[in-house]
């Protein structure tokens, strides 16, 4: 009975990864800011590797496996995405451009991203085992990470002055 929800819930999270990827995957072509384009490529390959980890966690489990610690544990790309923001801006400074439609696929990216917290988070209450737990937490973790980042971008794009002076901590000559 554990197995079975376990499966249920990670066939829900495959469709989900699935749909995220197809998104990313779209706005990488559509988007013309350099920032964008990078940032939803970003986005893909980090869907890529969820859907790989959620296949073989769901195979091993429909196989008769148990959870194991091995599961729950993956690397963050948190620093490639602090890194792209760092690059992008020394290059482009406070003169970024973009698109309405680059900001509104952020957006739509934003929402997205809220709207898997909430499915991993609402799984996180059905979940049985430990382990199953610490994946889910870890999950919760990552698309929360990727929400925070589309914000970031979201902000630096539409008021890059206000981002520098948030982000980067500038202050203001003569203040």
């Amino acid at each position: 009975m554990k197995a079975k929800k376990s499966l249920e819930m990670l066939s829900k999270a495959l469709e989900i990864e699935k749909k995220g990827m197809d998104y990313y995957k779209k706005a990488v072509g559509a988007c013309e800011n350099e920032l964008g384009k990078k940032m939803f490529q970003m986005l893909l390959d980090d869907e890529k590797v969820h859907m790989g980890r959620i296949k073989k966690i769901y195979e091993s489990l429909e196989g008769g496996g148990k959870w194991s610690e091995k599961m729950s544990e993956f690397k963050s790309h948190r620093n490639d995405v602090n890194n792209l923001f760092k690059e992008i801006a020394k290059k482009h400074g406070k003169e970024i451009h973009a698109l309405t439609s680059d900001v509104e696929a952020l957006k739509v990216g934003m929402n997205f991203e809220l709207a898997t917290v909430k499915f991993y988070e609402e799984s996180l209450k059905d979940a049985s085992d430990d382990l199953e737990r610490k994946f889910i937490k870890r999950m919760v973790g990552e698309e929360n990470y990727h929400y925070d980042a589309l914000s970031d971008a979201h902000f630096y794009l539409t008021n890059p002055e206000a981002w520098f002076l948030e982000k980067e901590k500038i202050t203001l000559d003569g203040a």
